[in-house]
C-alpha cells in the first residue's frame, strides 16, 4: 500500500477503480433478473401525481448502471424511458442489456444531455449521495422536466438506525452516524488505498440527507410540493405488506404531523418533488 503511488500520481486514485467497480457490479447482480419491491412501489406510486393516460410518458432515469432493469420495468407499464450514465463501462453494458444502442446516454446528473422541458418524470435511486454537486443536480433535473413533472429521489439517511448498523454503502456498521471528517477521511481511503470499502465504486456516497434536507434543497431549485412514499403508497402496496413496522405506521402517522416526522427520521430517504405546472 506505501509502495502504491511511488510511480503513480496520488490524484489518478487506486489503479483501474473504474473496471474494478464494473466487474464486482456484474459479479454481484447477475442474479438479479426483476426490479426490487422498492422500485415497483416507487412505480406504484406515479400514477398519484402524473396522468398516466397521455399515452407514452417520456421517463428520464439517472444512473441507470449496467442493469438497468428499472428501465425495462418502465417499457412494461408503457413510459417511455432513456437513461443517464457517466462510468462508461456501465453505460455500455446497459445498452447490451436493453438490446437498444441508444436507449442509453452518456453523461452526469450535473449536465444531462436533454433538452429543456422534455421529460414528465425523472428517477433517482441511490444517485443523488454520489454526485458531485448536489444543487447542480437538482437544477438540471428542474431544467428537463416539463410544468408538472415529477422529480423522484432515493437516497441515504443521515438518522436512520438499523440494529446491523449496514447501509449498503461501506462496509463499516454505522456509517452514517460518524462524525463527517471521519466520513471523508474513509472516503479518502477507498478512492486510494482500499477500494473494498465501499464495494469498489468510484464514485462513493459523498452526502447523506434527511428527509427535511431534501424538501430543502428541492425548494432552492424550484420544486414546490413534496411526497414522501408513506403519502403515496396503498395499503396493500407490498413495501407496506411486507413488515409489520410499515403496516403500523401506515395506519396511524399519515395524518399527524409529529409522528409523520417522528417516522421520516427513519423512513425518509425517499422523497417525490413536483415541478409547479404552469397557471
Amino acid at each position: 500500500m506505501k509502495d502504491l503511488y511511488r510511480d503513480r500520481l496520488l490524484s489518478l486514485g487506486y489503479p483501474d477503480l473504474e473496471r474494478l467497480g464494473v466487474e464486482w457490479y456484474r459479479e454481484h447482480q447477475h442474479d438479479r433478473d426483476e426490479p426490487s419491491a422498492r422500485t415497483l412501489a416507487t412505480l406504484d406510486c406515479l400514477p398519484k401525481l402524473i396522468d398516466v393516460s397521455l399515452g407514452s410518458i417520456p421517463v428520464t432515469v439517472i444512473g441507470c448502471g449496467p442493469r438497468p432493469l428499472t428501465m425495462r420495468e418502465l417499457k412494461r407499464r408503457g413510459y417511455a424511458p432513456v437513461g443517464i450514465e457517466p462510468v462508461e463501462g456501465s453505460a455500455d453494458a446497459a445498452r447490451e442489456f436493453l438490446d437498444s444502442p441508444d436507449a442509453v446516454l452518456a453523461g452526469e446528473a450535473e449536465a444531462i444531455p436533454l433538452p429543456d422541458e422534455s421529460q414528465r418524470v425523472v428517477l433517482m435511486e441511490s444517485v443523488l449521495e454520489h454526485v458531485d454537486s448536489v444543487s447542480r443536480c437538482l437544477a438540471e433535473c428542474y431544467r428537463v422536466l416539463q410544468p408538472g413533472g415529477v422529480l423522484f429521489v432515493q437516497t441515504t439517511n443521515r438518522s436512520r438506525f438499523s440494529l446491523r448498523g449496514y447501509t449498503g454503502e461501506y462496509r463499516l456498521p454505522f456509517f452514517n452516524l460518524y462524525p463527517r471528517t471521519v466520513r471523508e477521511s474513509y472516503v479518502f481511503h477507498h478512492l486510494h488505498y482500499d477500494p473494498r470499502l465501499a464495494n469498489y465504486t468510484p464514485r462513493p456516497a459523498v452526502h447523506w440527507f434527511s428527509y427535511a434536507d431534501l424538501c430543502a434543497l428541492g425548494r432552492e431549485a424550484g420544486f414546490g410540493q413534496f411526497y414522501s412514499k408513506l403519502d403515496l403508497s396503498d395499503a396493500n402496496s407490498p413495501l407496506i405488506q411486507q413488515r409489520w413496522v410499515s403496516r403500523m405506521l401506515y395506519r396511524v402517522v399519515r395524518f399527524r404531523p409529529w409522528l409523520r416526522a417522528i417516522a421520516l427520521l427513519q423512513f425518509g430517504s425517499a422523497v417525490y418533488m413536483l415541478k409547479r405546472p404552469r397557471p
